[in-house]
């Protein structure tokens, strides 16, 4: 059994927990639902991401079940309030010590920096903060990676990147063949329009 847990907290980026969530859960589905994960908050009651979503936390800091997994988001609350809030880059630092892999998306590196486990690692955040993460010291940013991996700690580049670090984490977990099944099931074949290199529909 592994035990997800996934931090929110005000103004995180929604695709950030919701995409690795996705990945999670429908692995423990395939798994006859012998996983479990939760959300976890600060405090009890709403939490309103940075787009408007509006969730409710299973757990608190202090309430929260044993985790194998820990899993950091993004957004502006990363980069502005909880960067500088000590209840929640401690809580950080303590639980990545108990759990077997601790995992970031996007800003969320930021925290990872701030709660000392970024020091002296690999890691990957969004394009438009890697060169104030790099500016913090003690860490090296990799530009061209989806995910980066150095030991136990797993980073990913912007919000859609955090699905496929998630991926590659329940495929380590319990196999790459779970992982393509999971892949699968979820239907993850990104095929995004518009990319910057390929002309529009009628261009010549």
């Amino acid at each position: 059994m592994t035990t997800y847990g996934l931090l929110i907290f005000d103004e995180a980026e929604e695709l950030d927990f919701v995409g690795p969530w996705e990945v999670f859960t429908a692995s423990s589905m395939l798994r006859d639902h012998a996983d479990t994960a939760v959300l976890i908050a600060e405090r009890d009651g709403p939490v309103r991401c940075n787009k408007g979503m509006r969730v409710l936390p299973d757990h608190t800091l202090d309430d929260h079940p044993p985790l194998d997994v820990l899993l950091v988001p993004g957004g502006r609350g990363a980069r502005e309030a909880e960067l500088r809030n000590p209840a929640v880059t401690g809580w950080i630092a303590r639980t990545a010590a108990q759990v077997s892999w601790a995992a970031s998306v996007c800003t969320g590196a930021a925290l990872m920096h701030a709660a000392g486990l970024a020091h002296g690692r690999r890691v990957a955040t969004h394009w438009s903060y890697e060169d104030t993460l790099e500016a913090r010291g003690d860490v090296t940013v990799v530009r061209d990676a989806r995910y980066v991996v150095d030991g136990n700690l797993v980073t990913s580049q912007g919000v859609s990147a955090g699905i496929d670090s998630a991926l590659w984490l329940v495929g380590r977990l319990h196999g790459p063949e779970h992982a393509r099944a999971v892949r699968r099931y979820i239907q993850y074949e990104p095929a995004p329009p518009y990319l910057a290199d390929e002309p529009l529909v009628g261009q010549a």
